[in-house]
């Protein structure tokens, strides 16, 4: 029998049927079984899934010159930390302090980053992906439990999120009440219990009621993950996911939106194998921007991944995508690469981007290249 199956059927035999945010918070991150926890295998071609930096070091290319700009319109001060949350591999990391290190030397000479990872395996091949970055000082890990500790020196911060929040532990509403996951002759089974007062909140300000038959996501655990984010004074918030607003939820989709992810294959089912495939949830980004709200951010418009990143390349015609291409077949491999981080058919429409920033002139973010695709010059 799976492992992991054997001990979440141990907590609800002790415990009782549980919250699915608590099913999918083992399935991701148990120490030993989890999904996350076992290996770091589960990225790119030959894993489970593909995130934007699997695609082309491009993508850590153009958020190396966003964040540049970014530091400029802080003034340019001799401390900025960036700090990555869920940072998979590294991969991103390493692209973003390469390409800043060779083109923007001095925010590069700014720049701490940090990354925010709390399953060894991934921990274990960051360390190494970003070895001669660690030994110079320049990157860390940071702990999540201390969201302050980077601001020791109160430098200005870049919180960067790609990809983090849809994974974080989401509860399952519907009209007849907030999921609960059992155990019965050797299966989950789902039954229900009254949603919290909490949970029926969410709903109301974030979200809309399932009808009969529908299913909602109430993501309190990412409303606390927000916040933590938020805990610096000065600099941005830039959240990369596929989601959606409360608009888009009260026009009927969105609705229903766990599924699971094996071998770049998506299931509905999120009860086979569990710690063995990914499990998700569309992002909330109406929740998320709420909070930042709260916690003082100026919130930009939700824009999609193509005209953030359209709007970023657009000004030297993508040269860092191609700066070493030498033959066409090379350039014309590049170009398909953009394209799949860029086109409606890649992820450049379902992924959307929410910027907030905190302590910026006003019009120094809303010009930010990231921000002005289509805008006349």
């Amino acid at each position: 029998m799976n492992e992991l199956r054997r001990k979440i059927e141990q907590e609800i035999h002790e415990r009782g049927p549980i919250p699915f945010s608590r099913y999918m918070e083992l399935c991701l991150y148990d120490p030993e079984f989890g999904y996350y926890s076992r290996n770091a295998g589960q990225f790119g071609k030959a894993g489970d899934f593909y995130t934007s930096s699997d695609v082309h070091a491009v993508f850590g290319r153009l958020l190396a010159r966003q964040f540049d700009e970014m530091w400029r319109a802080l003034g340019s001060p001799e401390r900025i930390a960036i700090r990555e949350l869920g940072p998979g591999r590294g991969l991103f990391a390493q692209d973003v302090l390469d390409w800043s290190e060779k083109k923007f030397p001095g925010f590069f000479r700014a720049l701490r980053y940090e990354l925010v990872e709390q399953s060894s395996a991934l921990r274990d091949r960051i360390a190494r992906t970003l070895a001669r970055r660690f030994e110079a000082g320049k990157a860390r890990f940071a702990d999540a439990e201390n969201p302050k500790e980077a601001c020791a020196e109160h430098s200005p911060m870049i919180v960067f999120a790609n990809e983090f929040f849809d994974a974080i532990p989401a509860d399952v509403i519907s009209s007849r009440g907030s999921l609960r996951i059992d155990s019965q002759d050797v299966r989950f089974a789902e039954t229900w219990a009254s949603a919290s007062a909490e949970e029926l909140e969410f709903l109301d300000r974030y979200a809309v009621h399932p009808e009969e038959g529908e299913r909602v996501e109430v993501t309190l655990r990412a409303q606390k993950e927000m916040a933590s984010a938020c805990e610096f004074e000065t600099g941005f918030v830039i959240a990369i996911d596929y989601g959606y607003t409360r608009d888009e939820q009260l026009a009927g989709r969105h609705r229903g939106t766990v599924k699971a992810i094996r071998q770049h294959s998506v299931s509905a089912n999120a009860y086979e194998a569990p710690g063995e495939q990914d499990i998700t949830a569309d992002v909330n980004f109406t929740a998320l921007a709420a909070i930042a709200r709260q916690r003082g951010f100026e919130v930009q418009k939700l824009i999609t991944q193509s005209q953030f990143l359209m709007g970023i390349g657009e000004a030297n015609q993508f040269a860092d995508a191609f700066e070493e291409c030498r033959l066409p077949q090379e350039r014309a491999k590049v170009a398909l690469q953009l394209k799949h981080l860029v086109t409606p058919a890649g992820m450049g429409e379902s992924f959307h981007v929410l910027v907030a920033s905190k302590g910026v002139d006003a019009k120094k973010v809303t010009a930010l290249a990231g921000l002005s695709f289509g805008r006349q010059k």
